[in-house]
């Protein structure tokens, strides 16, 4: 079974801990839990960090790229430049940015990450910057005009937009220009109300515009009361079936950026007993497949089509 999560802070947390900015606990992700857990492809994001300044997230970048070339050359993880090169048994990472902060008002970063493999990025992670506005900060402030040049430039990439973060019009300016985005992190606001989940009718219309999401594992984004374990992921991914989502949803787990988690979900090691419970609740193996992995890889496939 193929197996792909859309997102986790790998990469950023050890920097910190190089940088000996942050406790030294072993990460969520490392290479010996993804192959417990059998990921076929970890997205792992170059997160723009908690400063707005530019000078420090292209260094954060640097460093983000480092820790990936360790993983690679150092610790044997295979790096994919496409999730359609997952391999079943195998384990591989992939890049994604969160935070378009580092474009700057120009597209040339965009062709850059392209060469080096990032296939998703988040327009805005919670500061508003060149490209678009946060749903932290305002519901109703529009993509900006040069954040309209850059998401088609990523269409035309096979770059992702990703909207998690990304304010409410933000997102559907996005499909009113006929882009297909990624929610990479996100939940179902029906479920928990917090700004960061997706309305019913934010997932109907990401579904109709052959979009994607990847259920968040924070519980923070699961339960109100954040008391969340495999059953209240299950019921996020419940949810988004019984609205239509099917062959539109997966997992984003947010490993690595996340302090609280689900009781027995506390890395992808975990991933199968998950694939399990949703199994128990009633959710049929060919579904399930197309949860664990099958559905990125045919989004890429409407979004970036091979020849």
């Amino acid at each position: 079974m193929i197996i792909c999560d859309t997102h986790a802070d790998t990469l950023y947390r050890r920097c910190r801990q190089a940088e000996k900015a942050e406790e030294q606990a072993e990460p969520d992700i490392t290479v010996e839990k993804l192959k417990q857990g059998q990921i076929s492809v970890q997205t792992m994001a170059l997160f723009v960090g908690g400063s707005d300044r530019l000078p420090d997230i292209a260094r954060a970048f640097e460093g983000m790229f480092a820790q990936g070339e360790m993983l690679e050359k150092k610790e044997g993880l295979r790096r994919v430049t496409d999730y359609r090169d997952a391999v079943d048994g195998e384990n591989a990472f992939i890049y994604s940015v969160e935070g378009c902060d580092l474009l700057n008002g120009s597209l040339e970063a965009l062709s850059v990450w392209r060469q080096k493999g990032v296939r998703m990025a988040a327009l805005t992670w919670n500061y508003e910057n060149c490209v678009a506005t946060p749903a932290k900060k305002d519901a109703d402030a529009p993509l900006k005009p040069f954040g309209r040049k850059a998401a088609r430039e990523m269409a035309r990439l096979g770059i992702a937009p990703d909207t998690s973060h990304l304010n409410q019009r933000g997102f559907y300016d996005l499909l009113e220009m006929g882009i297909s985005p990624v929610a990479s992190h996100s939940c179902c606001r029906a479920l928990c109300d917090h700004f960061r989940n997706l309305s019913d009718r934010q997932l109907r219309d990401l579904f109709q515009a052959g979009g994607y999401v990847g259920v968040n594992f924070y519980p923070c984004f699961l339960r109100e009361d954040e008391k969340a374990d495999l059953d209240t992921v299950c019921d996020h991914v419940i949810h988004i079936l019984e609205l239509g989502g099917g062959d539109h949803v997966g997992f984003g787990s947010d490993f690595d950026g996340i302090e609280l988690k689900p009781a027995g979900l506390n890395g992808p090691q975990d991933i199968p007993s998950l694939l399990k419970r949703l199994a128990e609740r009633g959710v049929d193996q060919a579904q399930i497949r197309r949860i664990a992995g099958e559905n990125l890889l045919r989004y890429y496939d409407r979004i970036d089509p091979r020849e």
